[in-house]
C-alpha cells in the first residue's frame, strides 16, 4: 500500500511532540508537591477534566482498532463502540462521585478506607499494575502497526524500534510534567482527535450525499461478505463458543471502564464532586460523538480502501483509519491523521504510566513499606523511578503484542479491570458488610482467574493470530475471560466477607457519609 511521503508524516508527528513537550516543561514549573504530581493539585475544571478523560479513554483502540473492526466485520465491529460507550453509564451512575469524595490519590484509597491498610493496598496496587500493563500492550501494538503503515516497515526489528521510541517519550512526559503535564497533553490530543475524525467523517458523508445509508450501501457492495457486514454475528456467529465469546466480550466492555485505574484517577483532579459529575457528562458527550464517527469511518474504509487491502497492509486492521485518510486527502491528510493517532498513543500511555507509578509509590512504598509516613519528596522520586521501570517493561510487551488488533487487546485490560477492581469498588461503596478478607479475595481472585484464562486462551497460544503462535497450551476456548472471571470476582468478594467477622461500624458510617456528601474529602486517608 502506498503511504505517501514518510518524511512529511514524521515531520508532522515531531511538530506535535515539540509543542506538547514545551507545554509539559512549562507546566512542570508548577509541579512542586505530591498533590501536583498525582492529581494536578485538583486545579482542573469539570470541562477540562472531561476533555482529558475523553483523551485518556479514546485510545489507539478507539481510533485504529474500532475503525478497523468496523471495516472488516461491520456490525460486530460497531459493538466495540457500543460497549465502550455504555460502560460510561456505569461509571457515571455508580462510581464517579462517591469515588471522588472518598479517595485522595488512587483507587486503593477507597478500597482500603474501612479495611486493613496493608493487604488491601497491596492487592489494589497489584491489580492496577496488571490492568495498566495490558492497556499499555494495546497502545504499543497500535504504535507499531501505525508506523509500519506510515514508513512501510514490515520487519519486527524496525517496528520494535518504533515501540521503544514511543516508550521513551512516554517516560519523558511523566517524569517532567506529572499529572498536570499529562492532563494538558490529553486535552490537546482529545481536541485534535475529535476534530480529525470529524473532518474525515464529514468528508466520507459528503462523498455519499450526506446519506449514511449510501455509505453503508457502498460498503456492502465493496465488501467480500456483502450484506453480512450489516448483520450481527459475522465475527462471532461461527459457533456456540464464538457466541459465548461475544457475551464475554460484552461483559468486559460494559463493566470494565468503571474499574480502569487510569480513568478512575482522573476523578481526583477536580476540586469538587459536582465537577467530577460534570467531567463525566462532558466525557460521555465527546466519546459518544467520536464513536458515531467511527461507524462512518469504518464503513467508509470498507469501500474506499477495501477489506482485502486493509488485511494485507502493514499493521492489518489497525491500518484502516490511516489508509482511509490517504484515500481521502492524500499525503497531507494522512500525515495529520497519523500524527493525531500517534498523539493518541502517547497521551494514553503517559496517563497509564503515571497511574501505575502513583499506585506503586503511594500504595506500596508509602502505604505498605513506610506505613503511611514516607517523606513526600521521596515518594515522588519512587514514583518517577517506577515510571521508568514500567516504560521498559511495556516496551518489551509491546514488541511481543505487535500485530494484534488493539481494540481486542484493550478488551483484555477491561476484563481484568471488571474482574479484579469493579467488584471490590462497588462492595466498598455500597455494602456495609464488606471487609478486608472480601476485598482481598475479590481482587486477587478476579485478577488471577482473568490472567490464567488469558494465558491459556487462543489469544496467547494455539492459533495463527496468537501472541506466541508456535506452541499450543490453550485449554480455555474463549478469547476474553470476563464471562467467568467477573462473576467469580463478585462471588469471592461476598464469600470472603461472610466468612469473616471483621466489621468496623464507625469507619463504614464515616465512609458512607463522605461518599454521599463529600464531607472531609480533602483529608488524608491514613489510619
Amino acid at each position: 500500500m502506498d503511504v505517501g511521503n514518510p518524511w512529511l508524516n514524521i515531520a508532522i508527528f515531531l511538530a506535535f511532540v515539540v509543542v506538547t513537550l514545551v507545554i509539559v516543561i512549562r507546566v512542570s514549573r508548577t509541579t512542586t508537591s505530591v498533590s501536583d504530581f498525582y492529581h494536578g493539585g485538583r486545579a482542573f475544571s469539570g470541562r477540562q477534566n472531561g476533555i482529558a478523560i475523553a483523551g485518556d479513554y479514546l485510545s489507539a483502540a478507539s481510533f485504529l482498532g474500532i475503525v478497523g473492526a468496523v471495516a472488516l466485520y461491520g456490525y460486530d465491529g460497531l459493538l466495540y463502540s457500543i460497549g465502550f460507550l455504555v460502560a460510561w453509564l456505569v461509571a457515571l451512575l455508580l462510581v464517579a462521585e462517591p469515588l471522588r469524595n472518598t479517595g485522595k490519590y488512587t483507587m486503593a484509597d477507597v478500597l482500603s478506607f474501612r479495611m486493613k491498610q496493608r493487604p488491601v493496598r497491596t492487592a489494589a496496587a497489584t491489580s492496577t499494575l496488571a490492568v495498566s500493563f495490558f492497556y499499555l500492550l494495546a497502545q504499543m501494538a497500535g504504535a507499531g502497526g501505525l508506523v509500519a503503515l506510515l514508513l512501510g516497515i514490515d520487519g519486527k526489528f524496525g517496528q520494535g524500534l518504533v515501540i521503544a521510541v514511543v516508550g521513551a517519550l512516554m517516560i519523558v512526559y511523566v517524569l517532567i510534567g506529572g499529572m498536570k503535564g499529562t492532563t494538558w497533553v490529553q486535552i490537546i490530543k482529545a481536541v485534535l482527535l475529535i476534530i480529525g475524525a470529524g473532518v474525515m467523517t464529514i468528508w466520507v458523508m459528503a462523498l455519499n450525499g450526506m446519506n449514511l445509508s449510501e455509505v453503508v450501501g457502498s460498503a456492502i457492495s465493496a465488501h467480500p461478505e456483502g450484506a453480512r457486514i450489516a448483520e450481527p454475528m459475522l465475527q462471532y456467529g461461527a459457533s456456540g463458543t464464538s457466541k459465548l465469546g461475544f457475551v464475554s466480550l460484552a461483559i468486559a466492555l460494559v463493566f470494565g471502564a468503571a474499574g480502569l485505574p487510569h480513568v478512575l484517577m482522573r476523578f481526583y483532579t477536580v476540586p469538587t464532586a459536582k465537577e467530577a459529575r460534570r467531567s463525566v457528562t462532558w466525557a460521555i458527550g465527546l466519546i459518544g460523538a467520536f464513536y458515531l464517527f467511527t461507524l462512518v469511518l469504518g464503513f467508509g474504509a470498507a469501500y474506499l480502501v477495501g477489506a482485502d487491502a486493509i488485511r494485507a497492509a502493514p499493521g492489518g486492521a489497525n491500518s484502516a483509519a490511516p489508509a482511509l485518510a490517504f484515500e481521502l486527502g492524500g499525503t497531507l491528510l494522512l500525515g495529520v491523521i497519523a500524527a493525531v493517532a500517534f498523539a493518541t498513543i502517547l497521551a494514553v500511555v503517559a496517563g497509564l504510566t503515571i497511574t501505575a507509578a502513583a499506585s506503586f509509590a503511594h500504595d506500596i512504598y508509602n502505604g505498605v513499606i513506610k506505613n503511611g509516613e514516607a517523606d513526600p519528596a521521596q515518594e515522588v522520586k519512587v514514583a518517577r523511578r517506577t515510571a521508568v521501570t514500567i516504560g521498559a517493561i511495556s516496551i518489551v510487551g509491546g514488541v511481543l503484542a505487535n500485530g494484534q488488533n488493539v481494540a481486542f487487546l484493550v478488551s483484555l485490560a477491561f476484563a481484568i479491570a471488571a474482574s479484579a477492581n469493579l467488584p471490590s469498588i462497588l462492595f466498598s461503596l455500597y455494602w456495609k458488610r464488606f471487609n478486608t478478607r472480601g476485598s482481598v479475595w475479590s481482587i486477587y481472585g478476579g485478577l488471577v482467574s482473568a490472567l490464567v484464562l488469558i494465558i491459556f486462551s487462543p489469544v496467547v497460544t494455539g492459533s495463527e493470530t496468537a501472541m506466541i503462535p508456535g506452541i499450543d497450551i490453550a485449554f480455555f476456548p474463549l478469547s476474553n475471560p470476563a464471562l467467568v472471571s467477573v462473576p467469580l470476582g463478585f462471588f469471592l468478594g461476598w464469600l470472603g466477607s461472610v466468612t469473616s467477622a471483621e466489621h468496623d461500624v464507625a469507619k463504614q458510617a464515616e465512609m458512607e457519609v463522605r461518599s454521599m456528601t463529600g464531607a472531609g474529602a480533602e483529608k488524608a486517608i491514613v489510619h
